[in-house]
């Protein structure tokens, strides 16, 4: 305990050098917190929403673009399919679930999806307060959803067309709260979900002049997509290159394209991790001249303390104790503003209606930092401890 008191008594008796190493060591420590949380939650994210889904069937474009929208919710979609063309492929003997999901209005920022009750039993989803849909033009909110608009159950809105919001709105046809969803931390709970009927009911009835003209569209439904699961894992194969070279639409695999996406983020990742490696080094380099230069400039402490009997070992365990009061302050804080700025990010996305992060993370993974810092700090202070070791008393009482 007395070699940990002086050891932190001698780390700040030189202030500005120990602010200084120590503001080095905890930025790069920040940096890398930083990537390690917003990678897990990424991944986490990325590995909840497409849990079950093998492929994204759609109109033709970006097979990306496909899956950022149809699973993710963050993107606009590359068209409209006819609704015939996805009844056929629920007939394929190869799919065993088939989820049709239509977009295109919004109510304050946050999408109207029109689907089936089975995308909620895919995501697992579960009743906070209220019930299931049971007729067109009833609606079930995320838990965002219902906690950012203020609805609840009974409650009526009108969606606008558009999924960013302001675009026309469709006060003929309102929807009807009937529940609202328990917070999953999935796609679903920044989604308003409806029957797949009401979708086509509020768009017919804005555009249809007549009764002739109601069955026309009626005729021409479409869909905005579908998500698949396959009945074996051999479709994976065969299904996509029939849907691409056989229909006027295109099928995307999740995770195929979500690892060409990961792989572009790893690569922003990467130069974050190059910085922080950067920021490491200089503060291990800064912390190895105030260890070596407190060797030379304590000599006389040295000495005196080998005159009362203080071994070699003490010496050396004193200037490591020394180092690691660093790495243990600059882990705290480096964790910390790390942490501070995945929180910052994560209010960010929310506001964005994007993807969730938790404001506040602990994975395993961040083990890693402290494991860092004491790392950078038992290097830089290897050569100095060395030094105090080595030198002998005779030598001590001459430098003094």
């Amino acid at each position: 305990m007395k070699t940990l008191r002086w050891a932190w008594q001698f780390l700040w008796s030189r202030p500005l050098a120990a602010a200084l190493n120590l503001l080095l060591l905890s930025l790069g420590l920040a940096f890398i917190t930083l990537v390690l949380l917003v990678n897990h939650q990424i991944q986490q994210a990325f590995a909840r929403d497409l849990a079950g889904i093998d492929v994204v069937v759609g109109a033709k474009g970006s097979p990306l673009q496909l899956i950022l929208s149809g699973v993710f919710q963050i993107d606009t979609p590359t068209g409209n399919v006819p609704l015939a063309d996805v009844q056929a492929l629920q007939a394929n003997p190869q799919v065993a679930k088939l989820i049709p999901i239509s977009m295109g209005d919004s109510f304050k920022g946050y999408r109207i999806i029109g689907t089936t009750p089975d995308y909620m039993s895919h995501y697992a989803g579960v009743m906070a307060s209220g019930a299931m849909w049971q007729a067109p033009m009833q609606a079930v909110l995320g838990a965002k959803v219902a906690r950012d608009t203020g609805l609840r159950v009974g409650d009526s809105f009108a969606g606008s067309h558009g999924l960013g919001g302001g675009g026309h709105a469709h006060g003929q046809t309102p929807y009807t709260v009937t529940g609202v969803l328990a917070p999953s931390g999935s796609v679903m709970d920044r989604l308003i979900l409806t029957p797949t009927e009401s979708v086509w009911r509020v768009h017919e009835k804005d555009t249809a002049l007549d009764a002739v003209d109601q069955k026309i569209l009626e005729e021409e439904r479409e869909v905005t997509l579908a998500l698949i699961q396959y009945r074996s894992p051999l479709a994976a194969v065969t299904f996509p290159r029939f849907i691409n070279t056989s229909t006027n639409m295109q099928a995307a695999s999740p995770a195929l394209e979500i690892s060409r996406l990961l792989g572009l983020i790893g690569i922003g990742a990467d130069v974050l991790r190059a910085f922080a490696g950067v920021l490491l080094l200089t503060a291990g380099l800064g912390v190895f001249i105030a260890l070596w230069s407190a060797v030379r400039e304590r000599r006389a402490d040295l000495a005196l303390l080998r005159m009362l009997g203080a071994a070699p070992r003490q010496l050396a365990a004193l200037l490591w104790c020394e180092a690691l009061w660093l790495a243990l302050l600059a882990s705290l804080l480096g964790m910390a503003l790390g942490q501070g700025v995945a929180a910052l990010l994560a209010v960010a996305l929310d506001v964005d209606k994007s993807i969730s992060l938790a404001a506040l993370n602990w994975p395993v993974e961040l083990l890693a930092v402290p494991a860092l810092a004491l790392g950078v700090a038992a290097a830089s202070a290897l050569l100095p401890t060395w030094e105090a070791y080595r030198v002998s008393v005779f030598e001590l009482l001459q430098s003094r």
